[in-house]
């Protein structure tokens, strides 16, 4: 795990993979958690028995907004940030959805600083990510989520 305390640290990562998260095992549990929290219970993340005779993976898929939601609980085992005032996930940039996650998939974020600019004080980041699934060549999702970081100093 990286640790980063201040905009000059971070700028030192520009351009190079700041690391891998653990595997994180999406199980049915989750999904069905995530349907209820958005209301979205449409069968192919819900139903076992029809996501198996009737869905194009032959299993119950996640919803690829969870997978988004991972973002924050990875991305916190790959940098620590310290030194904080405040820290806001401002946006997603460029991303694609590349493949489906079936239940009890094992996924990983890899994460990239592609930019780097101090916005009056304050240090935006613009970081390639990539959401791996154990045994599959391609990923989940990849693209550019946008963070702000305001340091103490």
């Amino acid at each position: 795990m990286q640790i980063i305390t201040s905009h000059a640290e971070f700028e030192q990562y520009l351009d190079k993979e700041l690391g891998v998260s653990s595997w994180h095992t999406i199980t049915q549990e989750q999904i069905n958690k995530f349907a209820d929290a958005t209301l979205d219970h449409q069968w192919i993340h819900v139903d076992e028995e029809r996501a198996q005779n009737e869905g194009p993976f032959k299993a119950i898929i996640a919803h690829g907004y969870l997978t988004l939601s991972l973002i924050p609980f990875l991305w916190k085992q790959i940098v620590e940030i310290r030194n904080l005032k405040m820290e806001i996930n401002y946006g997603i940039e460029n991303l694609r959805f590349a493949q489906a996650v079936t239940v009890n998939s094992k996924v990983r974020l890899k994460a990239k600083l592609a930019s780097i600019i101090n916005l009056r004080g304050v240090t935006k980041v613009n970081m390639g990510i990539e959401m791996e699934i154990e045994g599959q060549k391609k990923p989940a999702f990849n693209g550019e989520v946008v963070f702000l970081y305001h340091f103490e100093s």
